[in-house]
């Protein structure tokens, strides 16, 4: 047996819990498996510090429903949400998608995690380039779908050359430490780059394996002149000292000698806080553990409705439900499916934000592109941010 469960595998059903098998079991004995419920998806508490998450995964999350009997209705993929909302539900049998409910979970738990995080990194970097550099901190059979949910929750960028592939854009980065060893010197590293790569790629320059950041930033700078992009700073936390003042010494130096163009790229352990306190002087960030190691975003599915009957557990509000915003004002509420659409109290119009995206198995459209579904989150967390600045 492999260790990385192929699909087939995943569609039946290996990778589920053992509960959803057993109960499987019993409704089959009882002859109950093809009893219709609806079960609805939200979210009761996201990490610490969020509030909001992003919705992400759910085109793989629904491809593993391809062909059973279900209805899927939900929120469009990159959407913002917030606690008790419902996201997604589904209608059909039980037993059409009761074995996929931990794959169908584990999808969206893991992306929405990683696309709500690059968000915010993406907003604490105030407009700065944000590049994806978490494909090494986990494993490479997870990397195009990390790569993928970073660059949907606003990353510029990724590192990876299968997850660019996957995303129809340009795999981005520099050049390892390693390199500069085996050629023994930054500047030798550099020309050697210069000389062999793409003149297409930027010149950008790791200035931090051998000396001091500030004196190989010059001289690279002064060896490459005008073809030299930018340089990174991936110094490591225990010769870092005050960060900030390393890079402000660099930009110093090379703008006292005409350079001014050679952008400042910072990486190594950042976080969104340090992203936020270093973007006035830093010109672009790579990130790795924070976006691919992110918290996940705690779904649960619940039945609301057996055979039409409304009927959920304690604990939840019974139902269906719809998700309802106004356009003018962005107020948002949950309400009875059967409630008539209705004014917001503002008197702007209030639009049903969960959709037919499923319809016996069958998509309703063709996924967005990765592209607009990142340009959707953008514009979502700009007027989010807007509206938290309100007085």
């Amino acid at each position: 047996m492999d260790l990385i469960p192929t699909r087939d595998e995943i569609l039946r059903g290996e990778t589920t819990d053992i509960y959803f098998r057993r109960a499987m079991e019993v409704l089959r004995a009882t002859g109950k498996d093809r009893v219709r419920v609806t079960a609805e998806a939200i979210v009761k508490k996201f990490p610490a510090g969020y509030g909001y998450a992003v919705l992400s995964g759910m085109d793989e999350m629904l491809s593993l429903l391809a062909g059973a009997d279900v209805d899927v209705e939900a929120m469009e993929e990159g959407s913002l949400f917030f606690p008790f909302e419902t996201v997604f539900s589904i209608e059909g049998p039980y037993g059409a998608f009761c074995e996929m409910e931990t794959a169908m979970l584990g999808t969206i738990c893991q992306a929405s995690g990683i696309a709500t995080a690059s968000s915010r990194v993406k907003h604490a970097a105030g407009g700065k380039p944000v590049l994806s550099f978490g494909a090494r901190r986990m494993h490479p059979a997870l990397s195009t779908m990390i790569d993928r949910n970073a660059f949907i929750g606003g990353a510029d960028g990724v590192s990876a050359i299968r997850s660019a592939a996957f995303l129809g854009e340009t795999p981005q980065g520099t050049m390892p430490h390693a390199l500069v060893l085996i050629l023994g010197d930054t500047v030798a590293a550099m020309r050697a780059f210069d000389a062999a790569v793409d003149p297409a790629i930027p010149r950008v320059c790791l200035i931090d394996t051998l000396q001091d950041e500030k004196f190989e930033a010059v001289r690279v700078a002064e060896a490459l002149r005008d073809r030299l992009a930018a340089v990174r700073l991936d110094t490591p936390g225990s010769r870092r000292g005050d960060f900030r003042r390393i890079l402000q010494e660099v930009r110093w130096e090379l703008d006292l000698r005409g350079f001014r163009h050679v952008r400042l790229i910072v990486s190594g352990g950042l976080g969104e806080e340090e992203v936020r306190l270093l973007r006035d002087v830093a010109d672009g960030f790579g990130v790795g553990t924070t976006l691919s190691n992110a918290p996940t975003i705690d779904y649960a599915l619940d039945i609301v409705e057996v055979e039409g009957d409304a009927f959920a557990k304690r604990g939840k509000r019974s139902g269906r439900k719809r998700v309802d915003a106004c356009g003018a004002c962005g107020a948002r509420a949950v309400r009875p499916a059967a409630d008539p659409p209705g004014h917001c109290p503002c008197g702007g119009p209030l639009d049903a934000l969960l959709q037919s995206v499923l319809r016996g198995g069958r998509p309703v459209e063709p996924p967005s592109p990765p592209r607009a579904i990142r340009d959707r989150v953008l514009r979502q967390v700009e007027r989010f941010h807007a509206r938290e600045e309100l007085p």
